[in-house]
C-alpha cells in the first residue's frame, strides 16, 4: 500500500538526507524522546486518516495501521542511535515534516482503495 511504494521510497531518501539533523549538537528540549514523538506523531496522522474515511473498510483500516507500524519501524532503525534520546527543535521538524509527508501518501493509498 504505502511502504512498498516509490513515493514512500523517496521519503525515505529524503529522510536519510536529512540524517545529519540527528548527528549534530543542540539543546534537548522536552520530556519525551523521539521514540516517544514518533508514535505519538504517527498514531495522530493514522487517527486524522481514519477519521477523514470513516467509511473505510475494516480490512483497510487494519492494513493502515499494520503500514503505519512498518514507518515506525523504518524510522526506529534509521534512528537507533538516538532512539531514546530528547530530540533537538530541529529534530522535531525533520520528523513531523516527515510524518506529514507520510499522511499524504495514506491519504492518496486509501482515497485509491475507497
Amino acid at each position: 500500500m504505502v511502504v512498498e511504494s516509490d513515493g514512500y521510497a523517496a521519503l525515505i531518501e529524503y529522510f536519510v538526507e536529512n540524517l545529519a539533523t540527528f548527528l549534530e549538537p543542540g539543546d534537548r528540549v522536552g520530556s519525551e524522546t523521539i521514540d516517544d514523538l514518533v508514535h505519538e506523531l504517527v498514531v495522530s496522522q493514522i487517527m486524522a486518516v481514519c477519521d477523514q474515511n470513516q467509511d473505510m473498510p475494516q480490512t483497510l483500516r487494519f492494513a493502515v495501521m499494520s503500514e503505519a507500524d512498518k514507518v515506525v519501524a523504518d524510522l526506529e532503525e534509521i534512528l537507533s542511535s538516538v532512539w531514546n534520546q530528547k530530540p533537538t527543535f530541529a529534530q522535531i521538524n525533520v520528523i513531523e515534516e516527515y510524518i506529514g509527508l507520510v499522511k499524504n501518501l495514506f491519504d492518496a493509498a486509501v482515497s485509491e482503495c475507497v
